[in-house]
């Protein structure tokens, strides 16, 4: 009686980050004025007041920009942050801290409940990653709300 060899067909993972940018020649976000300016050169214009979208800004640990991680566009009202991806992006990156940022195509930039609650839940899961969640910007046309400037992080 022969022997056969169960061959189990399991996918490959690899992680790659590949940049051709100095750490020194990327930009330092120091607060959340110079994160909100960050955004607006980054967002598509024609966006920011029609679907709502999710981005993460993942930084090296002198809050040096690694890249932007566009997780999510949704509707008028609404879109989908998965915490997974949040942190599967920031894993992938090797990045020390991150910054959630997520537009309200209404021009109002006050967190809504459901605001609130996600970004307490992000950043406890950055806590057992250790991966620093340093802001949540809501982003407008012409304001901005930093949970961190207003103590909420």
């Amino acid at each position: 009686m022969e022997k056969h060899l169960l061959q189990l067909a399991a996918p490959e993972v690899e992680l790659v980050y590949k940049t051709k940018v100095r750490s020194s020649d990327r930009v330092q976000l120091r607060g959340s004025v110079d994160t909100y300016n960050f955004l607006l050169q980054t967002w598509d214009e024609n966006k920011l007041e029609l679907q709502e979208q999710f981005k993460v800004i993942l930084m090296n640990c002198k809050n040096r920009v690694l890249g932007i991680y566009e997780l999510s566009t949704g509707g008028v009202t609404g879109t989908v942050a998965d915490p997974k991806l949040i942190f599967m992006a920031a894993l992938k990156a090797n990045a020390c801290t991150v910054i959630v940022a997520h537009n309200h195509p209404s021009g109002d930039p006050h967190p809504s409940t459901t605001d609130k609650d996600l970004t307490k839940k992000i950043t406890q899961a950055g806590k057992l990653l250790d991966i620093t969640v340093h802001d949540h910007i809501i982003v407008t046309r012409n304001f901005y709300y930093s949970f961190a400037d207003k103590g909420m992080m």
